[in-house]
């Protein structure tokens, strides 16, 4: 039986040797001096000999309290060694089957095989970022309400609403994937949504009066910038497509012919495509673009590379330059103030409105019902804002607007 007190002063040999405590426990010193605890045992009629782990990580106390566990396991009839291989075998699957590992192999799957805006690929890794040190290491199977729960309140504390509400809905998406791929068997986030603080709507300056708008339009013409970027200005207010579907145009989604620029699922909101019908002045001038670009890749691409589009902020950071400030008008305003306009000057249904707009119907059935509908209107719609907006830029008569008129 071995004593504490001696085993550091066991000196290596030439040939590993053991000693022996008691109960199949032994110590064995290796020729290089490190000391192996070992436990022997018989199960099946065969010998076995299962590493405990090395001196003095493993004291003498501690192997002899491993040494026992294991003979209990035995007297239950389970063998040690298979029941570590298990385990093994069980840690390995559950790494394998990680929220994170899960996570990771969404977003390849079924962000990046889709050709999804970097955007909205850096915004995904953002929020398995922030999920990360609360989730992420745990077998996907094995987090509960409660777990998932956790990081989100944290983002709540901080003010990061709007933050907590697209890491639940990430988290969701990633969940059914694992469902889907036989990973785990629930979504724990399904129930979570009554338990988060609904963030405000957010809303985006915008300019709503006729005279200010042809105030911002004369002021764009008049720009100093680059020749893309003074174009993407003017070509903006016209389509009123969100900033990030305007950057990440690209050349082969014109139809020159049909007067038409079709925009991936993958690049919208929706994740649905949309189509915008081009008037002749948009026409006119994605065909300056073209002959600036090459008319390959990016419609508007960045300045030093044509591999990437122009930065989210070119468009705001002009507005500024040109002395309109953030409560005046941004990028993304130019949206309302079309929607504003367009519904105020009576001509136009709104439910074209609403598709031009690329908004979804909060009914599923008439959504469904109105999907292929209103595109002949919406063709003339943008003509007829396209003649409206330069009549505007050129200080014309102002159409009266209609305040809260309703189109048949």
């Amino acid at each position: 039986m071995l004593k504490a007190a001696e085993i550091s002063g066991f000196p290596a040999g030439d040939t590993p040797y053991k000693k022996t405590d008691e109960r199949g426990l032994y110590l064995l010193i290796k020729p290089n001096g490190s000391k192996l605890w070992y436990f022997k045992y018989r199960f099946g009629g065969k010998e076995k000999k299962m590493p405990i782990g090395r001196f003095p990580e493993i004291s003498l106390a501690h192997a002899r309290r491993i040494r026992d566990v294991e003979r209990v396991k035995i007297a239950e009839g389970l063998d040690p060694m298979l029941q570590r291989k298990r385990e093994k075998l069980t840690a390995r699957i559950n790494s394998a089957n990680s929220f994170e590992v899960v996570a990771l192999e969404y977003i390849e799957e079924k962000m990046v095989r889709q050709n999804l805006a970097e955007a909205t690929l850096r915004k995904a890794r953002w929020f398995l970022d922030l999920l990360k040190p609360a989730i992420g290491a745990m077998p996907i199977a094995e987090v509960d309400p409660q777990m998932m729960l956790a990081p989100l309140k944290k983002l709540e504390a901080r003010g990061n609403l709007e933050s907590a509400k697209k890491c639940r809905s990430f988290a969701s998406r990633v969940f059914r994937y694992g469902a889907a791929t036989g990973r785990c068997t629930a979504d724990p986030t399904a129930i979570l949504q009554g338990a988060l603080v609904t963030p405000k709507a957010r809303h985006y300056a915008a300019i709503l009066e006729p005279a200010k708008l042809g105030e911002l339009l004369r002021a764009i013409d008049g720009y100093d910038a680059h020749p893309v970027t003074r174009l993407a200005l003017q070509i903006a207010p016209h389509v009123y497509v969100r900033p990030g579907e305007l950057r990440h145009a690209e050349w082969n989604e014109i139809d020159w012919e049909k007067a038409v620029w079709t925009i991936p699922a993958g690049k919208m909101k929706a994740r649905r495509t949309h189509a915008v019908p081009l008037s002749k002045q948009v026409l006119a001038l994605f065909r300056q673009l073209q002959d600036i670009t090459g008319g390959e890749g990016y419609v508007f691409p960045a300045f030093y590379t044509k591999l990437r589009p122009m930065s989210e902020n070119t468009l705001n950071s002009a507005f500024r330059r040109m002395g309109f400030s953030n409560d005046e008008i941004t990028a993304h305003g130019l949206r309302s103030t079309a929607s504003t306009m367009l519904n105020e000057s009576g001509k136009w249904h709104p439910d074209a409105i609403e598709r031009a707009l690329a908004h979804g119907d909060s009914n599923a059935v008439r959504g469904a019902y109105n999907r292929g509908n209103y595109w002949d209107e919406r063709v003339r719609m943008a003509q007829w804002w396209s003649n409206y907006l330069d009549q505007l830029r050129e200080g014309g008569k102002v159409i009266p607007m209609k305040r809260g008129a309703k189109a048949g």
